[in-house]
């Protein structure tokens, strides 16, 4: 099963490299687009939910990083729930 990196910008300017188990993340974001933080967390939450139920139907079991990646994303997302407007931009994939 192909891994795939991708990296992004939250709203204060720092960047981070997040895991997915599965390609799908490419059909939630594109490289180089902003987006509302809610509407970035709502992409995330699907496309990791769908590459860690991939690697179940494939392994038997969960992806325990994709789920913790996720769990990481929505952590850091609420430091910047009170700001207006937030946004997180996708910078790249790396595979």
């Amino acid at each position: 099963m192909p891994e795939l990196r991708f990296q992004i910008e939250w709203p204060d300017g720092s960047q981070e490299l997040c895991y997915s188990p599965s390609l799908v993340i490419k059909d939630y974001f594109t490289p180089d687009q902003v987006y509302p933080l809610a509407d970035f967390l709502e992409r995330s939450r699907t496309a990791l939910h769908i590459a860690s139920d991939r690697v179940q139907a494939k392994y038997g079991m969960p992806c325990s990083l994709a789920l913790g990646q996720l769990s990481k994303l929505e952590q850091k997302a609420t430091q910047y729930a009170e700001l207006p407007e937030p946004q997180v931009k996708v910078l790249k994939f790396v595979e």
